[in-house]
């Protein structure tokens, strides 16, 4: 199985003052000791970066960077990914997704991934399983 990696679920087990901490920890602890098959996207991580510039876990973006792209587990769009997600934007489909979500979706749905580390409803709207 192979589950996509969201910003709001990233975001939710770095930051404890998050309000979804608790519940992204604990799903991501089942994902990592089920040896789940994770990815995201380029796109994903530089929300991430730029959410934690000037956070304490600043370091864990770029250290989760370099763990995941010599697996190819860092996915880049694709020009078709990019022009697929820029229509399904101006057509405000999932909910009125912002771009971001959108190219996560064309990417989720080119892999054939069903399943966001995620509580974003977009993702659910978009007819993806979110995980906590």
């Amino acid at each position: 199985m192979t589950v996509f990696l969201d910003t709001v679920g990233l975001l939710a087990v770095w930051d404890e003052s998050d309000q979804w901490h608790r519940r992204a920890q604990a799903c991501f602890s089942e994902l990592l000791g089920a040896r789940v098959d994770l990815v995201t996207s380029s796109f994903v991580l530089l929300e991430c970066g730029n959410a934690a510039a000037r956070r304490p876990y600043r370091s864990t973006v770029s250290r989760l960077r370099k763990q995941m792209e010599p697996g190819h587990h860092l996915i880049v769009p694709t020009v078709e990914d990019w022009n697929a997600a820029w229509l399904a934007y101006e057509r405000g489909e999932a909910d009125s997704a912002g771009i971001v979500d959108q190219v996560s979706f064309t990417i989720m749905r080119r892999l054939g991934i069903s399943k966001g580390f995620t509580n974003d409803g977009h993702f659910r709207a978009a007819g993806f399983e979110t995980l906590f």
